[in-house]
């Protein structure tokens, strides 16, 4: 039978090099074609390196941890097709490898991690992904409800788990940070080294963009099979105001200012591993449909870890909504190159006085983070006004007036 060389898939010139994760598999064990055998972490996403064939892992070249480079040896693998493990090998692989399959054919690398992480085990977690694949979304939620099992079978694991609740215990765990919260910090010192940061802060009533949402949020999902969010109308509004004031929109290289006449929005989202943002491109030319389709897709590839790199890659504004996790206000940093970055924060019902009384409001603070370098205040403030204006009077924001 011929023998094949898994190597290191080729790396994008912006990553120079990556982190072996996880393996999936041991020397020994069956393979199937196109089967995920190792996680490859850089400093924006996780690779997955599938099998080439049919056959037998033989050795293993680069254990997790180790850093290799493009097309770098990472295992020898003998084509053909293995024999079925015998029946005491079959009862043994779970136990000793259940962080790999937990009961399931299919793992995202996400829910694999918090498998682990919970000591699960051989837990029969059904999959919503695509080709019924585990998610973390469906691991969070197996924890939240788990199937009831025998008091007898659940014993030995409390009294495991009861040890370190024990009163006056102190525990600690120094573990490695992650490649991408590595980049995450390299990223973020930069933009505190080299931007002259400055934020402004604005409210928005977003009563009439609540009322779009309630009138036509079961028709807009029936329609276009989505459901009618608050990020839409933020995506929509900032495309519009950055066409406007193309400055905020602007990039920095050196000594030079690009002006982009496109809008590529990038949303950050929230992973277990760390803060991401894939990118909307020419979200200017998009309908709310379309966009929200988008920011749906890749929320749910980035639950699912499978956010390619492309995906991440470029953007000339980004928004951030800290107020899904209950944040009120704050300051948001800016990506560099970019030259701006839009907060948005909880919204709460709040007393304003509108045409001289005082109602009660669904009110949310916003906050614009500028290098003032390139963006005088009175360019940030007009482009913070001008996103509360669209918002505040949605139907010309969606009308295009």
């Amino acid at each position: 039978m011929a023998t094949l060389e898994l190597k290191v898939p080729p790396l994008p010139e912006s990553v120079s090099d990556a982190t072996v994760a996880t393996w999936h598999k041991k020397p020994g064990d069956a393979i199937k074609r196109d089967e995920n055998l190792v996680d490859l972490e850089t400093d924006k996403v996780v690779l997955e390196v599938p099998a080439p064939c049919d056959g037998v892992l033989v050795s293993i070249a680069q254990e997790s941890g180790a850093t290799v480079n493009s097309n770098q040896l990472l295992a020898i693998i003998e084509e053909g097709v293995a024999a079925a493990p015998s029946a005491p090998a079959a009862v043994a692989a779970p136990q000793t490898d259940t962080a790999a399959n937990a009961g399931n054919a299919e793992m995202g690398p996400a829910a694999r991690r918090m498998v682990v992480e919970n000591n699960l085990g051989e837990a029969a977690i059904s999959g919503t992904g695509r080709h019924e694949q585990v998610t973390k979304e469906d691991v969070v939620n197996y924890l939240k409800a788990p199937p009831s099992a025998p008091v007898a079978a659940a014993a030995p694991k409390a009294a495991k788990t009861a040890a370190p609740a024990a009163a006056g215990s102190r525990i600690e765990e120094r573990v490695p940070m992650t490649r991408i919260r590595q980049r995450i910090a390299e990223r973020m010192m930069q933009s505190k080294n080299s931007i002259a940061m400055l934020t402004s802060f604005n409210e928005i009533n977003l009563k009439a963009v609540m009322e779009i949402r309630k009138t036509f949020g079961e028709q807009f999902e029936k329609t276009h099979g989505i459901k009618l969010g608050f990020m839409g109308f933020f995506v929509k509004a900032v495309s519009e105001a950055l066409k406007r004031h193309p400055v905020v929109n602007a990039s920095t290289e050196g000594q030079d200012v690009i002006y982009h006449g496109y809008c590529d929005v990038a949303i950050a989202v929230s992973t277990e591993r760390g803060l991401v943002t894939p990118v909307l491109r020419n979200a200017e030319l998009k309908s709310l449909a379309e966009i929200e389709r988008e920011i749906s897709a890749y929320a749910k590839k980035a639950r699912e870890g499978g956010l390619a790199l492309e995906d991440l890659q470029g953007g000339t504004f980004t928004i951030t909504n800290g107020g899904t996790f209950g944040s009120l206000m704050s300051t948001p940093i800016v990506n560099p190159p970019q030259s701006a970055i839009l907060g948005m924060h909880a919204i709460k019902d709040r007393p304003i006085a509108e045409n001289g009384q005082v109602v009660i409001a669904p009110m949310m603070y916003v906050a614009l983070s500028y290098d003032h370098r390139i963006i005088d205040g009175k360019d940030a403030v007009l482009f913070l006004v001008d996103v509360k204006n669209s918002l505040e009077n949605p139907h010309r924001l969606l009308l295009g007036l």
